[in-house]
């Protein structure tokens, strides 16, 4: 009769771990699930910002070919980095593409100390200040990306949360915004010229 009780107690156990076990399975799947879609949320915000971008970059282009017929080197490489971003197959492809876009912006806006009229032109003025405007909500949307991006991929490395990621098929991404290795040189100033 003793060894009756002993085996129930024992199944009463293995039933109760099971249980335990499936439900922390459930609870972590489900966060994980949401995880996943703040991490896609997050990045379509970074796109809607990045897509005002893109479609001030035309208005501003044109402003300052009026002006500015000899910049056309300059012209061409935000012409050509803003097609890359709209010809992106996928997310990294995307991110990369946008950095080049950064990068072809600088020597956009140092037209404007080569050209003094640019400068007192509503319409350039006007545009100029929305893409710096919409250049900080890009940088304020790209970090809040990266962090939900990085408190996805630190719940999905957590035991036990990695066992149960594995099994539902959840994996570290490793999309992030990064900075621009060209960004670290230093640009050169000149006032010889």
């Amino acid at each position: 009769m003793k060894g009756t009780w002993v085996a129930i107690g024992a199944v009463v156990i293995v039933v109760l771990l099971c249980l335990l076990g499936f439900g922390s399975y459930v609870s972590t799947k489900n966060q994980l699930v949401k995880m996943n879609e703040d991490v896609d949320q997050a990045y379509s915000q970074v796109n809607v910002v990045q897509q005002r971008r893109l479609d001030l970059i035309p208005n501003l282009v044109a402003t300052v070919k009026g002006y500015v017929t000899e910049e056309t080197t300059v012209l061409t490489n935000i012409a050509n980095a803003r097609a890359g971003v709209l010809g992106a197959p996928d997310r990294a492809s995307a991110i990369n593409a946008n950095s080049k876009l950064d990068v072809a912006l600088g020597p956009f806006f140092r037209l404007q100390e080569q050209y003094p009229n640019l400068k007192g032109n509503e319409q350039f003025i006007r545009l100029s200040d929305e893409l710096a405007g919409t250049e900080n909500r890009i940088a304020v949307e790209r970090s809040r990306y990266n962090r939900t991006l990085r408190d996805y991929d630190v719940y999905v490395q957590q035991f036990p949360n990695s066992v149960w990621a594995g099994m539902a098929g959840f994996r570290y991404r490793d999309e992030y915004f990064k900075g621009n290795p060209e960004n670290s040189n230093a640009p050169k100033v000149d006032f010889s010229k």
